[in-house]
């Protein structure tokens, strides 16, 4: 993975006024922000790493957590992946925080899931049963049939990522918006824990990276969205309420 446009750090500061750095010495504060909710997310349509747009209440959440955000440490850079609902999430991020550029890093996007992208969660089983079936399985270098990627290939392409990302940024915050498959991939390896459970939409994910070790800080918090709503059942690839 290359990474372009790093830009000079101006950590310690929010909005403009001096703040206490509270990040511990050479470790890395990295807010793991999934997109705000799309129009597919609403109508139980399999994105994948197609596009979707951010429907009304997604642009809602994504200013509500860019409003939650430039209230924080002011972070040094903001990442996203390469896909539109992402992109435009991160974009309202960097406003508001004053950031003059979102880094686009394409290994951020969503795990490619076949023939299974496009259908409805509730058609996928009739539609493209072996693929529906390979989601699912705990089979985790079984490809996707169409095209899809397996579990493994999904969880390296995204730990090499943010891995990359924290090895630039130490002693720094970053923010980095994706989606609820990478944020499963990457709760997983960290946890070494059996499932992940539900990853809402535009939640916060604070994980820190210190010596080659990951810390889970704080994980799907959604408190900057009780006056716009969200999805409760989220993003699960645990289950079929997927």
């Amino acid at each position: 993975m290359t990474i372009s446009g790093r830009p000079t750090s101006v950590n310690g500061v929010v909005n403009g006024n001096e703040a206490i750095n509270d990040i511990p010495y050479g470790t890395t504060e990295i807010v793991l922000v999934r997109h705000g909710e799309t129009t597919w997310n609403s109508i139980g349509r399999i994105q994948g790493a197609l596009e979707s747009p951010l429907n009304d209440v997604g642009r809602k959440q994504a200013v509500a957590i860019a409003e939650r955000l430039a209230n924080e440490l002011k972070p040094t850079a903001i990442y996203s992946s390469d896909l539109k609902r992402a992109k435009d999430t991160a974009d309202m991020i960097a406003k508001k925080c004053y950031c003059p550029k979102v880094i686009v890093v394409p290994e951020l996007k969503e795990r490619h899931v076949g023939s299974l992208q496009g259908l409805y969660w509730k058609e996928g089983e009739e539609k493209e049963p072996e693929a529906y079936r390979a989601f699912f399985s705990t089979q985790d270098d079984l490809e996707i049939p169409g095209g899809g990627e397996s579990f493994n290939q999904l969880q390296e392409r995204s730990m090499d990522a943010i891995e990359k990302i924290a090895s630039m940024h130490k002693g720094e915050r970053v923010i980095v918006v994706s989606h609820g498959g990478v944020l499963r991939a990457i709760y997983l390896y960290i946890t070494k824990a059996a499932v992940a459970g539900k990853l809402l939409n535009a939640s916060v994910n604070v994980l820190h990276f210190s010596n080659g070790d990951w810390d889970i800080k704080s994980w799907s918090d959604v408190s900057h969205l009780k006056g716009v709503g969200f999805l409760e059942r989220g993003f699960n690839g645990d289950s079929i309420n997927a």
